[in-house]
């Protein structure tokens, strides 16, 4: 009987292990310009082996996973086993017949567990290998960001190629990550918003003219309309995405469209407003908004005027993206919403991380790069509103030290994912729910602060981090250890604290 894996072994050491490998990949000879993905795979055996494989290692095309699992472990038997790979492995259908896609020879290798790097950016591709693995009872994780920023560094010219191959290749789905893939049979293109098609072109910079055949064909590609019939050169009908992104009225359709917001600041009343239309054009309405809603300052600094908002705007227009952009669709009612007071301003959107990320991994702002509505995320990317696929997470993370703000907390009470900025350090203590904290003190609360954006500190790091004196960084600790805010781990010079999530 083969031995199990340790539950408890270091992700991180294979993550460096795939990308040393990807580094060895040896690109094949081309005559038509079309760069391969430089793609790394580790493999760790029940008996607690170790093999890797690169792409084109063994024969010039050949992928890392095919080389791995059957040129190199043909004759094994690897029920149980974890691999590692750079790139998301390849879909059923996306290599041509009778070759099988990489995904197919994971399953049928009986993996156990597959951590992927990055996924692939291809519209039409992203996240189908990964939903047909996990379709498959394979439990599916990602690389953590840092390690997923080297292997897009490593991989520049290739994503850029794939993303331009997905405007001009309109390629069969096998795999739907979404209904709203498909076309509705009810509308037609004069549900279209002329305002803001012609918006999108402007801000993506496209060579095409409104209504224009060219227009229609990048439609198409990127999955907004889909032809009546395959051979009808003519007629399109729009998808549930294409009427999401660009409908007059996108809620005749779906009554979830729409971001209910509503400002409201000491006992005055609430001042709601509802965003509805084409999301092409929400987040820029939503951006004026908060332009006049939150409380401004004036500045006179070095002899000039300027008005700036009490709370930075970039943080909020990030995650009100993200919720438009990640959230789950397919939960009819429930509707996206953005509520501001005195004490802090919340974004919710239906619907739990996409699958594999966990919510664990948001909580604690180590979520990866994944995309749940990848057509909405390529029109967002194309009109420069994000980087495909991003989550923010490193805008989020970076708050404290750009804008002396604390972290903001994720929470989710069914169905809505809620991310809660506080606007002040003081706010925290009401924003969090956790009521411990009102036992700090201002210092005592940037002390926290700290451990929310660190895994783990020794009391000498801390000292330093905080330039406290020894015993005032012991004192901290030990009330924030008695108050179960943090907890203590190890013993000695090297004891580490951590945060109490």
């Amino acid at each position: 009987m083969a031995k199990k894996i340790p539950e408890k072994f270091d992700p991180e050491k294979y993550m460096k292990m795939a990308i040393d490998a990807m580094n060895n990949s040896i690109e094949e000879p081309r005559t038509d310009g079309k760069v391969s993905p430089k793609v790394g795979a580790v493999l760790i055996k029940p008996d607690g082996t170790v093999e890797s494989a690169s792409r084109g290692e063994l024969r010039y095309g050949d992928h890392a996973e095919f080389t791995l699992l059957e040129r190199k472990n043909r004759s094994e038997k690897l029920d149980g086993s974890i691999l590692f790979a750079t790139l998301e492995p390849c879909a059923p259908g996306a290599r041509r017949h009778p070759k099988l896609g990489c995904a197919e020879r994971i399953v049928n290798a009986r993996i156990m567990e597959v951590w992927i790097g990055i996924a692939d950016p291809d519209p039409d591709v992203d996240r189908k290998g990964i939903k047909y693995l996990e379709d498959n009872g394979i439990k599916v994780r990602m690389f953590y960001p840092q390690y997923q920023k080297t292997i897009k560094e490593v991989n520049k010219e290739f994503l850029q190629q794939a993303i331009e191959r997905a405007k001009d290749k309109n390629k069969k789905d096998n795999v739907v990550l979404s209904n709203f893939e498909n076309p509705v049979p009810s509308m037609d293109l004069k549900q279209f918003s002329e305002k803001a098609i012609q918006y999108y072109i402007n801000q993506s910079k496209l060579p095409f003219a409104l209504n224009s055949k060219e227009l229609w064909l990048h439609f198409e590609h990127a999955g907004i309309v889909k032809r009546e019939k395959p051979t009808n050169q003519d007629g399109y009908i729009p998808t549930g995405f294409g009427i999401l992104l660009f409908g007059a009225n996108p809620r005749e359709k779906y009554q979830q469209a729409v971001v209910k917001a509503k400002v409201k600041y000491g006992n005055n009343d609430s001042i709601p407003k509802d965003f509805e239309g084409p999301l092409v054009l929400i987040p820029k309405e939503i951006e004026l908004w908060l332009e006049q809603v939150l409380h401004s300052e004036v500045s006179r600094e070095q002899f000039q005027r300027k008005t700036s908002t009490l709370f930075p705007i970039a943080p909020l227009r990030e995650a009100i993206i993200n919720a438009l952009a990640h959230r789950d669709y397919e939960q009819e009612g429930a509707k996206t919403y953005l509520e501001i007071n005195d004490d802090k301003i919340v974004v919710k959107s239906a619907g739990l991380p996409v699958s594999p990320i966990s919510l664990e991994d948001v909580k604690s702002f180590k979520a990866s790069s994944l995309s749940r509505n990848p057509k909405i995320t390529y029109i967002f990317n194309r009109m420069g509103l994000m980087e495909e696929s991003e989550l923010g997470m490193e805008t989020f993370k970076g708050m404290p030290a750009k804008y002396k703000l604390p972290l903001p907390f994720y929470e989710y009470k069914a169905p809505y994912l809620s991310l809660t900025f506080s606007r002040s350090l003081e706010a925290v203590k009401s924003v969090s729910g956790i009521e411990e904290l009102g036992n700090l003190n201002e210092d005592e609360l940037k002390a926290y602060e700290l451990f929310r954006n660190k895994l783990s500190l020794t009391k000498s790091e801390f000292a330093e981090k905080l330039g406290l004196p020894t015993r005032t960084a012991e004192r901290m600790l030990k009330k924030m250890v008695d108050l179960k805010l943090i907890l203590k781990k190890g013993a000695g010079p090297n004891t580490k604290y951590v945060i109490n999530a």
